[in-house]
């Protein structure tokens, strides 16, 4: 398992919890280890921007798309969920995503700003990331902005992402799951024992 080091995020705090759920991980930004990894995590905090720019340096928009084009899971959170959609608007200032989903992080329309602290989601009742997880389960946010909208429109030779959403203000995306692809607005890291149930199931995707 790696998480890869780009140069974005508390890496060691999603060691951590990924070593809890027994998971062996290494944190780096070879090219070569994260191609060839079992799993492979995107954890990111701050700017759109700042962490695209941090990604391309290390040529993360390649190692996702090759191991993606393998089937080979990745699992991006917070920051590390956002630059997977095709676009970021912070400040005025409108970044490229990784664009393997259609859609556009912005400034979510709430009252108080950041979004920081406890919240349930509603996943769907097939979601493999959420299995064991009742509609009570609180998960820890820390995010000015989100997908709120979901823009993949649907198709009859493709089974549809699913889509796990949660509120602040407003509905926003606070997970998705598509094939080998995973993300989650929340960090998993920082959500206690929920937190550790969800990477255990995408553990377990992972080793098959």
């Amino acid at each position: 398992m790696v998480i890869l080091d780009y140069g974005s995020g508390n890496l060691r705090s999603a060691e951590r919890a990924l070593q809890r759920v027994g998971a062996d991980v290494e944190v780096t930004a070879d090219h070569r280890a994260a191609l060839n990894a079992d799993g492979l995590a995107v954890p990111g905090v701050g700017a759109f921007a700042a962490c695209m720019a941090g990604l391309r340096a290390v040529g993360g928009e390649r190692i996702i798309g090759k191991r993606l084009a393998g089937g080979r899971p990745v699992l991006g959170i917070c920051v590390g969920m956002q630059v997977l959609f095709e676009r970021g608007v912070e400040h005025g200032v409108e970044e490229t995503g990784c664009g393997e989903w259609p859609g556009t992080v912005e400034r979510l329309r709430a009252d108080v700003l950041p979004h920081m602290g406890w919240n349930t989601v509603r996943a769907p009742a097939e979601s493999r990331l959420f299995a064991g997880l009742g509609p009570d389960t609180r998960f820890y946010f820390v995010h000015s902005f989100a997908v709120r909208r979901w823009e993949m429109p649907p198709s009859d030779m493709f089974q549809p992402p699913l889509v796990t959403w949660a509120h602040h203000g407003e509905d926003f995306v606070a997970a998705v799951e598509n094939g080998p692809l995973a993300a989650t607005q929340f960090h998993p890291e920082k959500s206690g024992d929920a937190g550790a149930t969800l990477l255990e199931n995408w553990l377990k995707d992972v080793v098959g």
